[in-house]
């Protein structure tokens, strides 16, 4: 392994793997950028450029088990979810919308931390999901599991099977679950059905607060749930 554990996404070694493994026209692509917006973080939006280049064929797994073993981690995670979201950004940058300049709104920290109780909650559920519906299991096969299940274009934050055989695909929002979560999920579900076969899925939204918008346009999304999680902590001294 070439990583150490709390290390960033490393760039060369995702350059190397991606054209060892056909992708050298994409990652030169990449890594010949001229970034256009002045927001000081280059190396930070290739490495997002090159994570969704890595998710999009299939390889991030297998990348991140040989070189970056921090990215299976909660800090992983949230340094994952935000080079993605820096490439999306920049993206919408060149295609006109307003996006560049404003500083951002939240701080990488403060962030992180949402990213790493998110995966604490994700974890939670994926161990006790019959909690969140009777006869619920997360989905295994061909050595894949359900937590953070890789697709075109994303990660599904859970897998399961019901009771029945089928599908559930199911989106978790630490706080407010906005509208974009449900086309986010519509198009998890989609994928699901069209490339797993094996019939309508269902889906699932759980968050620690429901909109009313999410509640009405939920209405008009048939095998869709909203579930509202709630969650309790205590503190008690060690001996």
């Amino acid at each position: 392994m070439n990583s150490e554990s709390g290390k960033p996404f490393p760039l060369r070694q995702a350059y190397a793997f991606a054209r060892e493994n056909g992708l050298a026209d994409q990652t030169s692509e990449i890594q010949e950028l001229e970034i256009e917006w002045q927001r000081g973080y280059d190396s930070k939006l290739r490495r997002g450029y090159m994570t969704r280049l890595l998710e999009d064929h299939g390889l991030y797994s297998e990348f991140v088990q040989k070189y970056w073993p921090n990215g299976a981690t909660p800090d992983g995670e949230a340094r994952r979810r935000r080079g993605v979201k820096y490439a999306d950004e920049y993206d919408a940058f060149l295609s006109g919308a307003l996006v560049g300049g404003e500083e951002e709104t939240e701080s990488a920290t403060s962030e992180s931390l949402e990213f790493a109780l998110e995966a604490h909650l994700r974890d939670f559920l994926a161990k006790n999901l019959n909690q969140v519906e009777p006869g619920l299991r997360l989905y295994q096969a061909d050595g894949k599991s359900g937590i953070e299940f890789a697709v075109a274009n994303g990660r599904i934050d859970i897998l399961a099977v019901d009771s029945k055989g089928a599908f559930v695909v199911i989106e978790l929002k630490l706080s407010q679950g906005r509208n974009k979560a449900l086309g986010q999920l519509l198009y998890y579900m989609g994928w699901v059905d069209r490339n797993l076969k094996n019939g309508s899925c269902r889906g699932m939204i759980i968050a620690n607060e429901i909109s009313e918008e999410l509640k009405i346009a939920v209405s008009r999304a048939a095998g869709v749930t909203l579930l509202r999680y709630n969650m309790n902590f205590s503190i008690a001294s060690v001996d």
